[in-house]
């Protein structure tokens, strides 16, 4: 099995899966990293792992229908078995959700469907738990579909929201809950 892997920012998920593949707890391969962000870390964790990457965004192909094409034949070419977005701030286009429709896997910062949708990630997710006083944060990995956070959810985990948190505190935890059950989530496909 081949994993590809797109992220947006410092690769400190990707870094958990790339671990993961390394030390043998995920059986699969780690087939390709792929940013909309030339300057992101996760490009130099993809590299410290041996992994290839590729910087493929509005500025490489500023028409959507290209990049969309140029993302499906990246993927396509590493020969991917399953996308995984760790942390990749945009949405897939059309060709790359159909060619991989049921084979592309999200994780989020909350227990969807709360705390989904359009504009909701990162921070503003703990910044609107902690407003609703929510007793409960935690993450969810789901399957991938046109629609923001719509997908069928095939794990989650809860995080206890603490009386003195701060979205920082918050946001520490959730991660750390994170990186476990996408491990354990890819970890359980991988044998499947």
């Amino acid at each position: 099995m081949r994993l590809s892997l797109l992220g947006s920012g410092a690769g400190s998920t990707v870094a958990a899966v790339l671990d993961a593949v390394a030390d043998g707890r995920i059986a699969a391969d780690a087939a390709l990293v792929v940013s909309n962000n030339s300057g992101a870390g996760v490009l130099d964790v993809a590299a410290a792992h041996g992994v290839p990457t590729a910087h493929l965004s509005s500025v490489t192909h500023p028409d959507p229908a290209a990049l969309d094409a140029a993302v499906l034949a990246a993927l396509d070419a590493a020969g991917t078995d399953l996308v995984v977005l760790a942390g990749y701030m945009k949405k897939l286009g059309p060709l790359t959700l159909a060619a991989y429709d049921g084979r592309v896997v999200n994780v989020h910062p909350a227990l969807l469907p709360a705390y989904g949708g359009q504009g909701m990630y990162g921070d503003r997710v703990h910044a609107a738990v902690l407003a609703d006083g929510a007793a409960v944060s935690g993450a969810t990995v789901h399957l991938v579909t046109a629609g923001y956070d719509e997908g069928p959810v095939l794990a989650q985990v809860e995080v206890p929201v603490e009386p003195d948190d701060s979205v920082e505190a918050l946001r520490a935890r959730v991660q750390a809950a994170e990186k476990r059950l996408l491990v354990e989530w890819l970890s359980e496909w991988s044998r499947s």
